[in-house]
């Protein structure tokens, strides 16, 4: 019960709410999107071009991540 008690203090801080739950969910989109770029690099027919932008999705995630990801630490150190 003691362990239930500070999980549940320690998802109602702010900072897990706003930086590292966000940053999370950006990490795994772009580990996503840097499989999928590497699958559209590694294709076999050449003319066969998708629609998804999948290189600028893992930048852009990957961006997102590190700022949120660096915000969510430094939230962690102070608290």
């Amino acid at each position: 019960m003691l362990l239930q008690g500070a999980i549940a203090d320690w998802f109602d801080q702010d900072w897990v709410q706003w930086f590292l739950l966000p940053g999370s969910f950006a990490l795994i989109l772009a580990i996503i999107a840097w499989w999928g770029d590497r699958r559209r690099m590694r294709r076999s027919n050449p003319d066969a071009v998708g629609l998804m932008p999948w290189r600028d999705l893992a930048f852009w995630s990957g961006f997102a991540a590190v700022l949120l990801l660096a915000a969510a630490g430094r939230g962690w150190i102070s608290s």
